[in-house]
């Protein structure tokens, strides 16, 4: 029954020490908030759209404005300006009115009717690799419609019918879909492993004011035993449980980013990362002597922290010993294991190893943080 009380005093002074410090709770709470409406701001197109491109058209026909007005109906794509002189488009690339230009060379039409192949050069700005991209594989794709349309026109004066001049042309038929991320958006790729890290990082620097404030005022606010441990364990547990609660029930529903996959086994790992985190938060904060200790040292780790998750940068790519390294922060299961769970569906089995590296950390991170704890009272003279 000591214990009990013991733990539950521990837990209320966490609490009271939570929202008796502004930073902290800045930290712990505001700063999800915040982050939940600004983060995907940036992102919220999802994908390129609308990119102006430049056209040079030398050879004024039929033919040459279709393709003009089948690059203006591209999704992508917006004509920017059609021009008969090369420089005049390169006017416009340099001042930022294009990002793409499609040369139409003057022999294109009478090319295409001697049933030769004319030759129609497409461009694009490197230094902008997303404009880039869809801006080449825009007109590619608009250049290869109006091409198909001409194959078909010849293949069905041989032919007695257009459906079998069109499986002539293509004997196979494709049809893409995309999974998980139905909008092959990029907000709805990096978003959901960018709020775990996001919700580690914060509550690390949070806790660390706290633990460097009481460290730096010698008035360590716990007792020394496993029972006042377990209670602050639990209340630190409880701010990362919210923060997960907030993004994946409310943030994921408002931003309309890819959710419920498997609301149990979610459930399940927001429990098992909640603990680990806060467990290597008491750890990692037991050693802080000051209070901008935290600041000082995890602001500038967040980055690696983040490619080391295997999310922005592939993992196979990494130095061997960084891809051991990086199983020991809580950070690289959880954002596999959420993604895996809330958005594709996984079940708990599906994403053992994962489970089970968290479940070694935590138990890891308690023994060495409790052996820290019982320790800490002799070590400051408290």
């Amino acid at each position: 029954m000591k214990r009990l009380d013991a733990a539950l005093q521990a837990w209320g002074q966490t609490w009271r020490a939570i929202l008796g410090d502004k930073a902290a709770l800045l930290l712990f709470f505001i700063s999800g908030i915040v982050y939940s409406f600004f983060y995907p701001l940036p992102y919220s197109g999802e994908t390129v759209r609308r990119v102006p491109v430049a056209i040079v058209d030398q050879d004024n026909s039929t033919l040459s404005r279709q393709l003009i007005r089948w690059t203006g109906a591209h999704p992508g794509l917006t004509v920017a300006g059609v021009t008969t002189r090369p420089e005049q488009a390169q006017d416009w690339i340099w001042r930022g009115e294009a990002a793409g230009v499609m040369f139409i060379p003057a022999d294109f039409s009478s090319k295409i009717l001697a049933g030769r192949q004319p030759e129609v050069e497409v461009g694009g700005i490197g230094t902008y690799p997303l404009l880039n991209k869809v801006a080449l594989n825009g007109l590619a794709e608009v250049v290869g419609t109006v091409s198909a349309g001409i194959e078909l026109k010849r293949l069905g004066a041989a032919t007695p019918s257009a459906l079998q001049a069109d499986a002539q042309r293509q004997p196979l038929s494709v049809e893409a879909l995309p999974m998980f991320n139905v909008r092959e958006g990029y907000a709805s790729y990096i978003v959901p492993g960018v709020v775990v890290l996001l919700m580690q990082q914060t509550f690390l620097l949070g806790i660390g004011l706290l633990f460097g404030s009481w460290t730096s005022e010698r008035r360590f606010p716990y007792a020394a035993g496993g029972a006042a441990y377990a209670g602050a364990l639990a209340a630190f547990s409880l701010v990362v449980v919210l923060n997960a609660a907030w993004f994946f029930g409310f943030v994921f529903w408002w931003q309309d980013y890819p959710r419920g996959g498997n609301p149990g086994a979610s459930l399940a790992l927001t429990l098992l990362y909640s603990v680990c985190v806060a467990a290597l938060g008491i750890y990692m904060g037991l050693f802080f002597r000051t209070r901008e200790r935290s600041v000082q040292l995890l602001v500038a780790s967040s980055m690696p922290v983040l490619f080391l998750a295997g999310l922005a940068w592939p993992a196979q790519a990494l130095p061997l010993p960084l891809q051991a390294l990086r199983w020991l922060l809580p950070s690289t299961a959880a954002i596999q294991g959420f993604i895996a769970t809330n958005q594709m569906g996984a079940s708990l089995a599906e994403v053992r190893q994962e489970v089970l590296v968290l479940a070694a950390l935590t138990l890891a991170l308690i023994g060495l943080g409790l052996r820290k704890w019982r320790r800490r009272p002799a070590d400051s003279g408290e």
